[in-house]
């Protein structure tokens, strides 16, 4: 029998670099904070720090890749949290810009996250590795490049929670705890304290963002723009063709597309990702940056997870959608200098309203049980959010319980819908709250009963659209504080249910439940900033 294959740990593998080695860097190791004009790059490297050794992996994103866990602690560990570079990695802080809260904020860039390098996936595919929270790097500003704890658990578990929900998204391969404390204020309020200090090693194809073709533009430099153009869709989007005006087009409407898609899928599980500046949206139109994010716990089209959001609410739930097509605007703008025309990417951004809908359409119709979505549907569809919101339905409670009513609603069984308005909303039962939703449920049932398939077909497919795990901001302040106590076994639980979220997993309901009271005010438990 053929032997299994022996993967390296991050110590031993191959890495390679085509972002250094393809665009233009400042190769000269200063970290300290400054504008870089004329780079994409800047060469740097990881800050060593105390005592670095893994906390946590993902088994499934390493086997992807080709990795082998290491030891607790030791060169792999060290790889992972910034100690230990190996002769093929070529570290490199990304230079970038991007609209914060609508408005410009000029030079960004990696301010405490910088690439390893690539490693080639056991598809062929390359991913670049990153650690986020590794030292300052030229675009630090006034941080210190690190990150701590409780926002890295955060983005470990979530990158590869959605990806099992199947929305599209960066991943991480690890989390390690570095032994040092870093001072954070979480509320920016004078409360400051230290907190211990974190390390995600996180991996996608590429990091490019849409503020990594904005400030080129901003600044004029042309000529990095169209190589930064060339060389993502060389490397990203090859099935387009040889880079040109035709192409550029082309590419930006499958950025449309792909973003389009995956705002959809936000909105059909109730994510919201918190900050969505232009430099936080891919290229590839995965979610990247995990911050301030969280799920509707009640349904509010309103409700924004992060307190820096509190005053004009622009990046709510309800204006993702609005946002995505916004952030599109300003790519194209700065795409405009590679067209004969830029006003030829204008009817793209009408395309990604129509590809936004039709994602979404389909998504919900999957999760409704519809093996159709007709013009009659679509009131139904654009009825259930007042009827949510007037309920407080939790809205993954609601779909869930939604799925399992199937038989008792095929069967005009009235109780099945006040035992899944009591189970899913956190307004009381018998209130008049409940009555437009109890409504909207006895329309939903009549149009239930059109579909030919069988219930337990039905159930099936609804059951496999509507998660019965999220992971929900209390159950990540949870696992982080035990963590901060140095007890891993809630956070391993958290990671390993996350696995299979439309899957019933006996022993672990606690995991499903509503929202309890106490999180609803409880620093990291509801709302957050993008304190890190």
């Amino acid at each position: 029998m053929p032997q299994p294959i022996a993967f390296p740990t991050p110590d031993k593998a191959v890495y390679q670099n085509s972002f250094v080695d393809t665009l233009r860097g400042d190769a000269s190791l200063d970290n300290s904070p400054r504008q870089v004009p004329g780079y994409h790059y800047s060469r740097t490297a990881p800050t060593p720090v105390a005592d670095p050794h893994l906390l946590a992996w993902s088994e499934e994103m390493a086997a992807f890749l080709g990795l082998a866990k290491p030891a607790e602690r030791g060169p792999g560990a060290a790889v992972l949290a910034g100690n230990l570079v190996t002769e093929t990695m070529k570290p490199f802080a990304a230079r970038y810009g991007g609209h914060q809260f609508g408005n410009w904020a000029g030079q960004l860039g990696d301010g405490r996250a910088m690439s390893l390098g690539e490693l080639t996936a056991t598809d062929g595919t390359p991913w670049e590795l990153q650690l986020k929270g590794a030292g300052p790097t030229p675009y630090s500003r006034r941080a210190d490049g690190r990150a701590v704890l409780r926002s890295s658990v955060r983005e470990f578990l979530c990158s590869e929670a959605m990806y099992h929900l199947g929305v599209p998204t960066t991943r991480a391969l690890s989390l390690a705890a570095t032994g040092d404390q870093v001072v954070r204020d979480m509320f920016y309020d004078g409360n400051a304290r230290p907190e211990p200090g974190a390390v995600v090693a996180r991996v996608a194809p590429t990091f490019v963002r849409f503020g990594s073709f904005q400030l080129l533009a901003a600044l004029g430099e042309i000529d990095n723009l169209q190589a930064l153009a060339d060389y993502v869709i060389t490397r990203y989007f090859p099935e387009l063709g040889a880079p040109s005006p035709e192409v550029y087009v082309r590419w930006f409407a499958e950025v449309s597309r792909r973003t389009a898609v995956m705002v959809a899928h936000w909105q059909s599980v109730g994510f919201v990702h918190g900050v969505l500046n232009t430099d936080n949206m891919s290229i590839l139109g995965l979610t990247i940056d995990y911050g301030p994010y969280g799920w509707l716990e009640p349904f509010d089209p309103d409700w924004t997870p992060n307190t820096t959001d509190f005053g004009g609410r622009r990046y709510a739930f309800g204006q993702q959608p609005r946002i995505g097509l916004w952030n599109l605007m300003a790519l194209a703008q700065a795409l405009g200098p590679l067209l004969p025309d830029p006003q030829a990417l204008r009817p793209l951004l009408d395309e990604y309203a129509a590809t936004f809908n039709a994602t979404y359409r389909q998504l919900m119709a999957r999760k409704l049980g519809l093996a159709t979505f007709a013009a009659p549907d679509h009131a139904l569809l654009e009825a259930l959010p007042a009827a949510l919101q007037t309920a407080e339905a939790d809205l993954t409670l609601f779909f869930r319980g939604l799925s399992e009513a199937v038989p008792a609603l095929l069967q005009e069984d009235d109780d099945a819908l006040d035992t899944l308005l009591a189970a899913a909303c956190y307004i009381e039962p018998g209130s008049a709250a409940h009555v437009p939703l109890r409504a909207w449920l006895v329309q939903y049932a009549g149009r239930l009963r059109q579909e030919t398939a069988a219930p337990e077909v039905i159930q099936e497919g609804m059951l496999a659209a509507n998660p019965k795990y999220v992971l929900r901001n209390y159950l990540a302040q949870q696992a982080i504080e035990a963590a901060e106590a140095g007890d891993l076994a809630p956070l391993h639980r958290l990671q390993q249910v996350l696995k299979t979220p439309f899957t019933e997993q006996p022993g672990h309901d606690d995991l499903a439940a509503k929202r309890p009271e106490w999180a609803r005010t409880k620093p990291g438990s509801a709302t957050l900033s993008c304190s890190s």
